[in-house]
């Protein structure tokens, strides 16, 4: 009798240590498989950092190099541009600032932005509409100003806002349409609302709160040394390190960048999985529900967006540039997420971030 009580509970152990390794080992085959068709093939350069949220844990998968010619591997620490990802780091302080009555969404962003009061239509835009892509402006400033050559100085942006005309096509509140103009039109007024440069808002009411010391934007000489080397579609370098890219050059209008270290925990407060961050959690919440529905099966929320497929419902934000590919996703009612960077331009991360979620799903 002795035996079998010390029996039954070593055995029970056992199957929960072998379950758990087991739920484990089929996470990272899950994800080994969805990656594959990412990652560098010989002699390409560029790699793969995967973050996986389930169970309440976090988990960890690199694959490839961070830089090829100075054979450095991808770690959970490597530190990636975001690209479009970083969109959701605006979205949230405008969320922020909106649950602590500092601002509106149904404010005009000519009220911060007072360089917009001598223009015409886009003294009717938003700042909910700029966070929720249903402002009307194009993506980049070159697709109204076909004449212009080169990046857009902060007077030349704003000659741009001043000039510009809606339409049927580009109504405010009327439709959808990806604007990175918008985004980076919503940065500048709150950093005229707060009387704080955009890096500086970003450090002190979320990056540090949240302990993600690896994420800047512009990214500092400190962080320069795990920055990763960005590599095109074909796996030829693409820039240096670190630097920044797009079409608009004044302090601040940058890509953020970070790691899936960092982002991971980004991800977790997200989900309202992040003890003692309630307030933060409840303004990203905010920034979560959708305020345009674009079709049955996507919904438009800030910056977020919220899609449907069978019975999964995922919220998540992707990003892609020349030399980087990143998407962050997880599903609310599974408790499920994931974030993936990539250091190659083209690659599909969305849909293999999407077809992880999916197959855990299915897998709980």
């Amino acid at each position: 009798m002795i035996l079998k009580s010390i029996l039954i509970p070593t055995v029970i152990a056992a199957l929960v240590i072998a379950g758990a390794a087991g739920a484990q080992v089929n996470v990272e085959h899950i994800v080994a498989e969805r990656i594959q068709p990412i990652l560098p093939k010989n002699g390409m350069g560029g790699g793969v950092a995967v973050a996986v949220r389930m169970n309440g844990k976090t988990s960890f998968f690199n694959y490839g190099f961070a830089n090829n010619a100075q054979n450095r591997r991808v770690t959970a620490d490597s530190i990636f541009n975001l690209g479009s990802v970083g969109k959701v780091f605006a979205t949230t302080l405008l969320a922020q600032a909106v649950k602590q009555g500092q601002l509106s969404l149904d404010d005009p962003v000519a009220k911060y932005v007072t360089e917009l009061q001598r223009g015409g239509n886009i003294r009717r835009v938003t700042l909910g509409q700029l966070a929720s892509h249903t402002s009307g402006l194009p993506r980049v400033p070159q697709q109204y100003e076909h004449w212009h050559r080169g990046k857009y100085t902060w007077p030349d942006f704003v000659r741009f806002l001043n000039s510009w005309k809606a339409d049927p096509k580009h109504e405010p509140g009327q439709q959808y349409l990806y604007s990175n103009a918008a985004i980076v039109l919503l940065r500048v007024a709150l950093e005229r609302r707060f009387n704080t440069r955009f890096a500086a808002l970003m450090d002190e009411r979320i990056t540090g709160p949240l302990g993600m010391s690896s994420t800047a934007l512009p990214l500092p000489r400190g962080l320069l040394g795990r920055a990763v080397q960005g590599y095109g579609s074909m796996g030829k370098p693409i820039g240096p390190p670190g630097q920044e890219s797009g079409v608009f050059q004044w302090p601040g209008a940058g890509q953020i960048y970070s790691s899936s270290r960092d982002m991971a925990t980004f991800l977790v407060a997200n989900m309202g999985e992040l003890p003692g961050h309630q307030p933060m959690e409840n303004a990203m919440a905010l920034a979560q529900q959708p305020v345009f529905t674009v079709n049955p099966h996507f919904k438009q929320g800030l910056a977020w967006q919220d899609v449907t497929a069978g019975n999964l419902t995922i919220i998540d934000k992707n990003g892609g540039l020349p030399n980087t590919s990143t998407y962050i996703g997880f599903a609310p009612q599974q408790k499920l997420g994931v974030v993936i960077l990539v250091n190659r331009g083209k690659q599909h991360a969305t849909g293999i971030g999407r077809q992880i979620l999916h197959a855990l799903a299915q897998d709980q």
